[in-house]
């Protein structure tokens, strides 16, 4: 009688499970022989199965499974990093965020228009938590604010007054001596140059930068100043392009 086809594929552990056969007689050699093979091949099955999981070993003592082992470091995702571009910006945009605050800070008292304050106190908030951002960056970079010598004024630094839309100290005290009307025109005015530099910068990131959350954070800046520019061209009374 032949042997089933899942006795075959099984092996030594078909025959361990297998009802015990009848000894063999004396005179038949050939079962005798392939009794002694059977155990033979099981013998030589364990040992491969050592050298397998021996070869599969890891340094550690621990085993890996084939196919499974551990990732070559260049597949690791890079930790993000930065260049010096991300950090011109956000050097540069610290004061210029301060100067647009001083600028807002301006408006509850010299206002006539409600829509000017309004403008002037989401000004303040939208760029308030942008500078701490930029300074906790500017910290974890091991990189010192562009006015970190003492000049804390956003206009007065060295060299501030060079970046894109920066008022100069002579065009602020102008529009502090301002009231009413006059202040709401000037105000808007001068933000509106001073958000489009802003956006110089922050198109400058996104084009030379390699920090994604500065990159993300530029593209929030353009967002943000397109649409306020907007509505400050709506109250000057200046047509805007749709």
């Amino acid at each position: 009688m032949r042997p089933t086809r899942h006795a075959f594929l099984s092996g030594v552990p078909a025959a361990r499970t297998a009802p015990a056969a009848p000894a063999p007689r004396a005179i038949a050699g050939v079962p005798a022989r392939r009794g002694r093979f059977g155990r033979l091949l099981a013998a030589a099955a364990l040992t491969a199965g050592a050298l397998t999981l021996t070869a599969c070993g890891t340094d550690d003592g621990s085993v890996e499974h084939a196919g499974h082992g551990a990732p070559a470091a260049g597949d690791e995702k890079p930790i993000e990093d930065h260049n010096q571009a991300d950090i011109v910006f956000a050097r540069e945009m610290i004061p210029h965020h301060r100067q647009a605050l001083e600028m807002s800070e301006l408006a509850p008292d010299r206002a006539a228009s409600p829509e000017v304050r309004t403008l002037a106190e989401e000004i303040e908030a939208a760029q308030g938590p942008e500078i701490e951002t930029l300074t906790d960056w500017l910290d974890e970079w091991g990189v010192e604010d562009a006015d970190g010598h003492g000049d804390h004024d956003g206009h007065g630094a060295h060299g501030m007054h060079d970046m894109p839309g920066m008022l100069t100290e002579e065009q602020m005290n102008h529009l502090a001596a301002l009231d009413g009307e006059e202040f709401d025109t000037a105000f808007l005015e001068l933000m509106i140059e001073h958000h489009e530099g802003a956006l110089v910068m922050a198109r400058q990131v996104l084009a030379d930068g390699s920090h994604e959350p500065t990159a993300d954070l530029a593209r929030e800046i353009i967002d943000g100043q397109e649409a306020e520019i907007e509505r400050m061209r709506e109250l000057l009374g200046e047509p805007v392009e749709r």
